[in-house]
């Protein structure tokens, strides 16, 4: 009795969260999971779900740039400590990548993001920047927790050139496996620190998908687990199989089980959801392969898969900025670590 008394309150509560969170789902889509296999071989997989093209290219870009967080004289100022490999969005915004220090960089949509007000006076980084300057920056993402901590900066969002608001929080791993994910709410930044925080989808908040994975967890994935595409059944989805999946030290085997979770969690082209029109597909996913230092690219309307070897990359200040053209080349596949080429930086995307 006292058991069935408990699983009809978590049930409940299971209940009010869930009924609670969902008029705030977001209908941009993403999914990111880090996977723990044996002999230190980290990889971390993420998709990207969005209502269009999104215009993506790689980059390489060398250490020593000098960088600014994209608002002129206002704007937080660095220069690049790493040279990293980087997906871009809209030709303004670095939206994924991994550093030659194998720190990974995932940027997904939180609708719920709300960033400092404009009368902080602290120097600006445009949230299309937040990515690329933590692969500038970091190795690792206890040295990247104990900088952030500190709120030297200040965060301004941006609109997307299809007009949605630029909202989101960002995932942060390193080649030991620890996770950090890092969201601004209510103009405070919250970070989660810390190996156990292996997934991060979309709405709602941080905070709030922890006791919905619990009850699943308690359920157990192999008897039931939610199959929607909404973000906390992804969620749900992506903690169960990144761990329930073979435990591998061999890199082939853990870039195949990535992937397979990444697709799981993944929403096919051109589905649409009732009273939900602009639900979004799943464009292209990338895995990063922390201990070896691969970077994996597929998009969804190619029937290849690409690669680029980090260790092989020349990273040098004065190396300049490179680049593979993805937009208009879904036919593009296998090892592209030698086909970058010259190129200019883009711009950060800004504020009007």
């Amino acid at each position: 009795m006292k058991t069935n008394r408990i699983h009809c309150a978590l049930w409940s509560a299971l209940l009010f969260t869930y009924f609670l969170v969902m008029p705030m789902q977001s209908v941009f889509a993403c999914t990111r999971a880090v996977y723990f296999g044996k002999e230190g071989q980290t990889v971390t997989g993420r998709s990207m779900d969005w209502l269009e093209d999104m215009q993506s290219n790689l980059y390489v870009f060398p250490r020593g740039m000098a960088r600014d967080g994209g608002l002129g004289d206002k704007a937080l100022k660095w220069t690049s400590t790493y040279g990293s490999v980087i997906t871009s969005i809209y030709e303004g915004i670095t939206a994924d990548g991994m550093n030659e220090k194998g720190l990974v960089a995932n940027l997904l949509y939180l609708a719920e993001s709300k960033y400092t007000p404009p009368d902080d006076r602290r120097p600006a980084i445009v949230i299309s920047a937040w990515a690329q300057y933590f692969l500038d920056n970091f190795a690792t993402v206890e040295e990247a927790v104990a900088e952030v901590s500190q709120e030297k900066f200040r965060m301004v969002s941006v609109a997307f050139p299809n007009g949605p608001k630029g909202n989101v929080h960002l995932a942060i791993s390193d080649a030991s496996g620890d996770s950090a994910i890092l969201e601004y709410i209510n103009g405070k930044l919250v970070i989660h620190h810390g190996k156990q925080y292996q997934v991060m989808t979309n709405s709602p908040i941080y905070s709030a998908h922890i006791p919905l994975n619990q009850y699943w967890k308690q359920i157990g994935g192999t008897v039931m687990l939610p199959g929607t595409n909404r973000s906390v059944d992804r969620f749900a989805r992506a903690s169960f199989y990144i761990n329930a999946a073979a435990q591998s030290a061999d890199p082939r085997e853990a870039i195949a089980v990535v992937f397979s979770v990444m697709r799981n969690v993944s929403v096919p082209r051109g589905i649409s959801t009732p009273g939900q029109p602009n639900i979004s597909s799943t464009i292209w996913r990338t895995v990063a392969d922390q201990k070896n230092k691969v970077y994996f690219f597929e998009d969804t309307a190619s029937p290849s898969l690409l690669w680029v070897r980090l260790d092989q990359i020349d990273f040098k200040p004065g190396s300049g900025v490179r680049k593979i053209t993805l937009h208009g080349n879904p036919n593009l596949g296998g090892d592209q670590t030698t086909n970058f080429m010259k190129a200019e930086v883009f711009k950060f995307l800004a504020p009007h």
